[in-house]
């Protein structure tokens, strides 16, 4: 892991005044670009050649000759063959000449090894980058150990697929699109044992990831993501702030549940089995009942990154869940960075985020706000790692 003390020695030759947010082009880039510009921040979006259209073209910023936003939000591109090429010491050297502060999504680490993220990634990121290991499932200290840590609710694990009693979901890679879901549900073991073989054979997943898989109980329910920020710089107000709330659609699960009964029995081999491929989210609220019990969760996981992963959380984080009848939340994936969903929020906010701060306030909106006030308060190193 990167010393934070060596980021800190990066921040010295930087000129905060004319700071750059960077960010890989996918995953909420647009959202982080968009609250980038509102604050008054020039962007970079780093691109794959071949990915860049929505960044260099359709989204581009337009600026008038008082430096005003007119149209777009992502001043400047970064075109690499590949957006591994980005840890490459040249990169990292031009990032650190324009005094880029470099915003992780999902894409970051996804694209790039884990390893060399924490340990070869010499630009400031705005977020903790010890958390960002945690989001990938099966680690010695993901996300599941940290919950457990913390008393938090999380679906009731499966360890032997012989077990398994009740409609139960397990959790893996696409055995194709490596970066996607090869998820499938199952009530018996026999259900398991067929549902996977079709899997296997429609090379949907491999029976080495399957070995390997998380299978847990599925919690009926509606699928709430809970959009958090956590300001260390804050003094006077809560720390932990709710900006929104989203949900997602997911190819091909959503076009099933579309489907009257009847036609769902048509269905062929190939199509049976659904997918659960995220393609597109939607904004949503919490009954009031219900944000104290978010509010707690989110208060649990800020005191648990501080205990076992100092210096702790920094700004965005999600905590995806699932609510069941008894109106009990069950925590089943955690981002500990901006999330995948917060587009949703972009120039128009979200209605927590917006009642809060008395302004349009999306997620990208409130990373770069405190990113503001680090620079004109001259705490940056307190944002940073």
């Amino acid at each position: 892991m990167i010393d934070r003390k060596a980021i800190h020695e990066v921040l010295e030759d930087y000129d905060p005044s004319n700071a750059m947010i960077g960010v890989i082009g996918s995953h909420s880039a647009l959202d982080t670009c968009d609250g980038a510009v509102e604050e008054g921040f020039h962007t970079l979006a780093v691109c794959q050649e071949g990915r860049d259209a929505p960044y260099s073209r359709y989204f581009k910023a337009f600026r008038d000759k008082k430096d005003n936003v007119t149209r777009g939000m992502v001043d400047e591109i970064m075109m690499l063959p590949k957006f591994k090429d980005i840890l490459k010491p040249d990169i990292m050297s031009d990032l650190r000449s324009r005094s880029v502060l470099f915003v992780p999504n999902r894409s970051f680490t996804s694209y790039c090894s884990i390893d060399s993220v924490e340990n070869d990634f010499l630009v400031p990121l705005v977020g903790s980058r010890n958390l960002l290991r945690s989001e990938d499932r099966g680690g010695p200290r993901d996300y599941y150990w940290l919950l457990d840590q913390a008393g938090m609710p999380y679906p009731r694990k499966i360890t032997d697929p012989q077990d398994i009693d009740s409609l139960s979901i397990v959790k893996l890679h696409h055995a194709k699109k490596k970066l996607e879901r090869g998820f499938f549900t199952c009530a018996t073991y026999d259900e398991y044992v067929q549902k996977s073989e079709q899997l296997i054979k429609q090379r949907v997943i491999d029976r080495e990831t399957l070995e390997s898989a998380r299978m847990e109980e599925y919690i009926i329910g509606p699928v709430f993501n809970l959009d958090f920020f956590y300001s260390p710089l804050e003094k006077r107000g809560e720390q932990v702030e709710l900006i929104g709330v989203d949900w997602r659609f997911e190819s091909s699960l959503d076009g099933h549940v579309r489907i009257p009964a009847a036609q769902q029995i048509t269905l062929n081999e190939d199509q049976r089995v659904p997918e659960y491929t995220v393609c597109g989210h939607n904004s949503a609220t919490l009954r009031e009942s219900l944000l104290e019990k978010a509010f707690e969760l989110a208060e649990k996981y800020v005191q648990a990154t501080k205990e076992l992963f100092s210096p702790g959380i920094i700004g965005p984080f999600c905590l995806q869940t699932c609510v069941d009848k008894d109106l009990n939340f069950f925590i089943y994936d955690v981002a500990p960075r901006i999330g995948g969903g917060t587009n949703v929020h972009m120039n128009v906010g979200h209605a927590y985020g917006n009642s809060l701060w008395r302004k349009n306030m999306s997620t990208g909106r409130r990373l770069a706000m405190e990113v503001r006030r680090a620079v004109e308060e001259g705490r940056l190193k307190e944002i940073v790692t």
